[in-house]
């Protein structure tokens, strides 16, 4: 049996090390902070637009437990705001011990607050993932996941400071890119301007903070739309997020607020000064990041260049998952990259030829879509995500976008990869 190692406890983190397991091998997942999911704590979207195509095309190829786990922790589910249509919502507060259960249930090792400090690296090949204790851990093939975003030093010198986000960095340590640590230079996304990185797209306020007006309007329909007065109105601020899918300038006119358990506010940061002038949040307080008020975390700083099988260029067993593996935003195109990444990296120790997803399917095309922009185009001041943009366009332009589970399940079994994920490796 063949040991994969994966390095980052999110969304990629946990997929890769399930397809891994599903595949046959040996899967210890080790993550630096006492939680998985990473940003996933603080995210909940998906299923909007694009994602409900790719979520049904996972799985159809067999890689859909991370997706029913989110479908049976979501508050709701089918739900409408600005660019965005039948979206569902998890519980941000619920999710990640329902995830956790579900990792530990199939044999999955997992090591918490365990921080990677480098590698054991020679002849093409790393040989073993070495911690801050001293402590070798090897493995036959490896996943780097650890993510695009902080540590403190890059948000101070191309955010705002840190803003006390769900990374804790200054708890748990630095976010340290394995593929640096074997001599590959990583990839900087920029913002329009040129600048380093960008703002992470939301923030989370307390719902207990807001008025019962405004809470019971988020618990029955997800969604509340509060009209920023026209002073306060910025719309240079909608080039400085990750997540282009809401730079639009309904987000500028509007604080936009999704019930994820806590209140999800779908913009970077805003000033509580002005958000507490609005009906409803005169009292609000932030708690995710704590500094919502001034900034949020960098992201997109670390992107390790990739084939479309998710091996990292220049390492034989080496292969990425989510925000390391490509410029993509949001928790479907994480488990998407990161459930590529651990079986191709079984495939690498069994010298089985590996998997490319097709272009006939929307998770294919993203995948050699953002490469081919990212890496050989070098368009660094763009991300992708299925729930809208530029890539959304391409797949409604393509036809791949639809709601039809038959017809996707249908163009998975055309492409000769239904449930591909879904058994130990012939």
């Amino acid at each position: 049996m063949s040991k994969i190692v994966i390095a980052g406890g999110g969304w990629a983190g946990v997929s890769a090390a399930v397809s891994a397991k599903k595949a046959g091998a040996q899967a210890v997942l080790i993550e630096k902070t006492d939680m998985l999911l990473g940003a996933g704590n603080a995210g909940g979207i998906f299923r909007n637009n694009g994602r409900f195509t790719a979520a049904e095309e996972m799985k159809a190829l067999g890689a859909g437990e991370l997706f029913d786990i989110m479908d049976q922790c979501a508050l709701h589910k089918g739900i409408s705001f600005p660019g965005h249509v039948h979206a569902s919502l998890y519980d941000v507060g619920a999710i990640e011990p329902v995830v956790r259960r579900f990792a530990e249930d199939i044999g999955i090792e997992l090591m918490m607050e365990s921080h990677i400090m480098d590698v054991r690296f020679s002849n093409g090949k790393i040989h073993a993932l070495l911690l801050d204790d001293g402590t070798g851990i090897e493995g036959d093939a490896f996943v780097d996941a650890t993510g695009s975003s902080g540590p403190m030093g890059n948000c101070l010198r191309y955010g705002h400071g840190c803003s006390m986000c769900i990374q804790r960095c200054p708890t748990f340590g630095p976010r340290v890119s394995l593929t640096a640590k074997c001599g590959i230079r990583d990839l900087v996304g920029k913002r329009a301007d040129g600048t380093p990185g960008v703002f992470s797209g939301a923030c989370k306020i307390d719902k207990e903070s807001l008025s019962p007006e405004l809470r019971k309007q988020l618990d029955t329909e997800g969604v509340a739309v509060v009209k920023v007065p026209d002073e306060d109105i910025d719309y240079g601020k909608l080039g400085r997020k990750a997540c282009k899918q809401y730079a639009l300038k309904e987000y500028s006119e509007n604080i936009i607020l999704l019930d994820t358990g806590a209140a999800k506010l779908m913009t970077s940061y805003y000033p509580l000064g002005k958000l507490r002038k609005l009906p409803g949040l005169e009292n609000a307080r932030y708690i995710d990041p704590y500094s919502a008020g001034k900034g949020n975390s960098i992201r997109y700083l670390s992107v390790a260049p990739c084939l479309d099988t998710m091996q990292a260029e220049g390492v034989d067993n080496l292969f990425c998952g989510g925000e390391k593996g490509a410029p993509l935003i949001g928790h479907t195109e994480a488990v998407l990259t990161g459930a590529l990444a651990g079986h191709n990296a079984v495939r690498c120790t069994e010298n089985k030829e590996q998997v490319v997803l097709p272009d006939s399917l929307a998770v294919g095309l993203m995948i050699s879509h953002s490469h081919q922009n990212f890496i050989q185009k070098r368009k660094y001041d763009e991300r992708y995500t299925f729930s809208g943009g530029s890539f959304f366009e391409l797949m409604k332009e393509l036809g791949l976008y639809t709601t039809d589970i038959g017809e996707i399940a249908s163009r998975v079994e055309l492409a000769g990869l239904t449930n591909m994920f879904g058994s130990t490796l012939p």
